[in-house]
């Protein structure tokens, strides 16, 4: 699985980026401080790292130097759009540099070159006899082609790459619908039922008492 470390002081921008790369079938980390993303560069193995300049603890160009010999891809995503500090960033190694505001579809197109170009893609996933191409977002199961919404397309993905793990109820609503899980709300629970009958996961995927549901494979 494709892993993008999002750095960037910003909660909202990292919440955004988040939800459209795991959309997208990318599995995302997210941090807001210079000094916390070496940290977690140092304890964890990352694709790709989306990276701010402007942070707490220590800036991008930092962050930059500092993990330049890992050979870690690296995206400039910032609010500095002069030509110098471009200039310096991509001299510093990023592969690309983006200035906000950007278009998340614009962002996906970059993410998906940057990975290509390191042949780190990961092109299908699949759990039993379900397969998703997440190039052409067509779902099979047993070879035949499953139509799905897009909102239940990204329950799907999430709940393939976290297979036998208990994802929380917030945590699918904001990751799907980008928005605040409300506790009375059914929405999610008739998605998952309809999911569950397309894919014949009447057995598999279930319900977890008090946090929200698992894919067992």
């Amino acid at each position: 699985m494709i892993k993008i470390l999002i750095v960037d002081d910003e909660k909202p921008i990292c919440d955004l980026i988040d939800m459209n790369l795991t959309a997208a079938g990318y599995y995302c980390r997210s941090v807001q401080d210079g000094l916390a993303a070496i940290d977690l560069i140092e304890q964890e193995d990352f694709d790709l790292i989306l990276l701010d300049i402007m942070l707490p603890g220590a800036d991008g160009f930092d962050i930059m130097e500092y993990i330049r010999p890992m050979h870690v891809p690296v995206i400039f995503i910032t609010a500095k759009g002069n030509v110098k500090d471009k200039v310096k960033g991509l001299k510093l190694g990023a592969e690309d540099y983006l200035v906000k505001p950007f278009d998340v579809l614009e962002l996906l197109a970059r993410v998906e070159v940057v990975l290509r170009r390191y042949h780190k893609t990961e092109s299908t996933l699949s759990a039993g006899d379900v397969t998703v191409d997440l190039e052409a977002r067509k779902v099979t199961r047993g070879g035949r082609e499953i139509i799905l919404t897009n909102k239940e397309y990204g329950l799907l993905v999430l709940f393939i790459q976290n297979k036998n793990v208990a994802l929380f109820k917030e945590r699918l609503y904001e990751k799907v619908w980008g928005d605040e899980y409300i506790a009375d709300s059914r929405t999610l629970e008739l998605h998952v039922q309809r999911l569950r009958r397309k894919m014949g996961w009447e057995k598999n995927l279930v319900a977890v008492y008090k946090v929200g549901y698992r894919l067992e494979i």
